[in-house]
């Protein structure tokens, strides 16, 4: 793809390589434990968002950092093997973003980020504002510095094109920022925490007042839809045996994005991340565990037909 073409889904985010300890539980506050295994996998919400647009068919753009070391140079093989546009990926001096994850028995995990190359996407170069100005729909998180999301989501709004937030890791964000969305997408935790309420139906609601629609996923619980401050659906998950989260939420978000680039509606294109998200719970690794198109049909349509 060339920097001019219209791209349909256009990722600005975090690239980071994953290493994955397994274990049968998460450990205490001062506890040691030995691992099952360690493996490595790339990751970061960022390049997990762009893997999962680019397979569920979306041509797919990333913006952000790598560091000019090993994990750089495997992150990069990662884009180019998912057909992933790179050409605007920064190489930088800093080392590569790193995750730490712990995951346990259940699938349930606990993550420590090292932002490293990620830290230093600190605002948009003149080639990422003419993508920016062509992408139908910009998919951000807040792995990186707020200040190159806020400038991002400003210049896809003003030209026109579709804006999604995946508000994670959760933080407070500004209402310049919420102003220039058209969709919110957030867990359960996140809705809380930006929502200012620990009560979820409270935070819900308010966020939805604030964003012109949003998406609260619920894990296995599904996920829930607002449109213009109205509750419109509740999507339900398909039942299926958790190896490991890690991912999941991101799954979601590069699927949904894809779906609203391909012109699907709001519940359909949820529906659609919903079966992205289910699949990739079981099986290891974030990006790894990303389903192809196919896959993701082949579970709608056994929905559809049940």
């Amino acid at each position: 793809m060339s920097n001019d073409a219209p791209v349909g889904v256009t990722i600005v985010g975090s690239a980071n390589m994953d290493i994955v300890f397994a274990v049968d539980r998460i450990p205490r506050p001062g506890e040691t434990l030995l691992a099952d295994s360690a493996q490595r996998f790339p990751g970061g919400k960022g390049l997990n968002q762009a893997v999962a647009a680019a397979r569920a068919s979306a041509p797919t753009r990333f913006i952000g950092a790598l560091g000019r070391d090993e994990n750089g140079a495997a992150l990069a093989a990662t884009m180019d093997d998912a057909g992933i546009d790179s050409t605007l990926v920064r190489r930088v001096s800093d080392p590569t973003g790193q995750a730490f994850i712990v995951v346990d028995g259940s699938g349930e995990n606990t993550i420590i980020v090292a932002s490293g190359a990620n830290a230093t996407v600190t605002d948009l170069g003149e080639g990422d504002r003419e993508a920016l100005a062509l992408t139908a729909v910009l998919l951000m998180q807040l792995e990186l510095p707020l200040a190159a999301v806020r400038s991002a989501a400003s210049v896809t709004h003003t030209a026109g094109g579709i804006v999604i937030l995946n508000a994670a890791p959760a933080q407070p964000v500004p209402r310049e920022l919420l102003d220039s969305l058209d969709y919110l997408v957030v867990n359960e935790h996140e809705a809380c925490l930006v929502g200012e309420s620990a009560d979820l139906e409270v935070a819900s609601a308010r966020l939805a007042s604030l964003v012109s629609r949003l998406v609260v996923t619920l894990g296995s619980a599904g996920s829930v839809l607002f449109d213009d401050g109205v509750e419109v659906a509740r999507i339900a998950a398909p039942k299926v045996t958790t190896v490991d989260t890690t991912g999941a939420g991101d799954t979601f978000c590069g699927a949904f994005a894809a779906a609203i680039a391909e012109g699907m509606d709001f519940a359909d294109a949820a529906r659609f991340a919903t079966a992205a998200a289910a699949l990739s719970v079981q099986a290891v690794g974030a990006v790894p565990s990303v389903p192809q198109r196919a896959a993701i049909d082949a579970v709608l349509t056994d929905r559809t037909e049940a």
